[in-house]
């Protein structure tokens, strides 16, 4: 099993795919990692040698931002909003949605379960 970025990859799926596990790196990253490292988007995680999974290693911590690292960095962006009270940061410390979607009805994931209202019914 390849371990990349402090993540263990799945061995049975294509390079791409299986960089997709690691977060930070989407599909069209992951795409640009293979091009850059010169391995071939078909060939399978097990298939790989350890210099190549040593090379895929070498450039994602050169020129990327991935787990603990940009989970810290987007943590600490959105405590600086919260700190500075700025909308956006009213809004994450209320945890309500943040990106201008309606409340009225809906955002249920971000308000959690439903509570009952006494005195509603008619």
């Amino acid at each position: 099993m390849a371990r990349i970025a402090g993540v263990n990859i799945p061995t049975a799926k294509r390079v791409p795919i299986a960089l997709t596990y690691i977060t930070g790196i989407g599909l069209h990253t992951a795409q640009q990692i293979c091009a850059s490292v010169k391995i071939d988007e078909a060939r399978r995680v097990n298939e790989l040698t350890d210099a190549e999974v040593l090379a895929i290693r070498e450039y994602i911590d050169a020129n990327l931002t991935v787990e603990g690292d940009l989970r810290r960095e987007v943590t600490m962006n959105v405590k600086r909003m919260m700190d500075l009270g700025s909308y956006r940061g009213l809004r994450h410390r209320r945890n309500l949605p943040v990106r201008g979607q309606r409340t009225h009805t809906n955002a249920r994931t971000r308000k959690g379960p439903a509570k009952a209202i006494a005195g509603k019914k008619k």
